[in-house]
């Protein structure tokens, strides 16, 4: 499709929350990350984040943006950023569409003690090397030592390193593959939402 007549918007032109919309219709479609952590209380929280993606392969890291608080809690910290820097460690869940109604419930913004587990309607299952539950209905969980935070204007870049992988055999290829057509991980797209399907190869 080429660009005859492209339509240009310059940063300085645009509003934060148009060249938003342009970014996040454009770059997609995006995993999503749906990050369980816990307070130093050991309250637990559960919240899906779309910027999300593999930022080393040695070590393993993988790396999550959190941006600011919305709605009623606009220009907080979200309580998922406070947890990771408090306790170090957290785990991404990766979200097939069958769940994809449990993640929206986790997303709703809610008082820093509830918990969303319980308003996603999902269990914590007891990780091996993390205090942080994961998702037990969840196909794929990471479990997650924070490496570092780096503040980059509005938002948080968290890169963590993998401790652990856990995988249902059900979503296991075998040889260290993962089966995209069993898994049907969620894309998120700009405010709507897609599977992968059907996988094909090119080349």
């Amino acid at each position: 499709m080429p660009m005859l007549d492209a339509l240009t918007f310059h940063t300085g032109d645009v509003s934060e929350n148009d060249m938003y919309k342009l970014m996040i219709g454009s770059v997609v479609p995006r995993p999503i990350a749906w990050v369980s952590s816990m307070s130093e209380d050991g309250i637990l929280n559960l919240a899906p984040f779309s910027f999300f993606t593999v930022a080393s392969r040695n070590p393993p890291t993988l790396v999550i943006s959190i941006g600011p608080g919305v709605d009623e809690r606009k220009g907080t910290e979200k309580d998922t950023l406070t947890n990771i820097r408090e306790v170090r460690e957290y785990v991404i869940n990766i979200v097939p569409a069958p769940l994809g109604e449990a993640m929206v419930r986790s997303s709703a913004s809610v008082e820093w003690h509830c918990n969303e587990f319980k308003l996603a309607g999902v269990t914590p299952r007891l990780s091996q090397t993390s205090v942080v539950p994961s998702v037990l209905e969840a196909p794929i969980a990471f479990e997650l030592r924070l490496d570092r935070i780096i503040p980059l204007g509005t938002d948080h870049l968290v890169l963590g390193i993998v401790k652990s992988v856990h995988i249902n055999p059900l979503v296991y290829a075998g040889e260290f593959k993962i089966d995209i057509d069993a898994l049907r991980p969620l894309a998120s797209l700009a405010g709507n939402y897609a599977e992968i399907t059907p996988v094909f190869s090119l080349g």
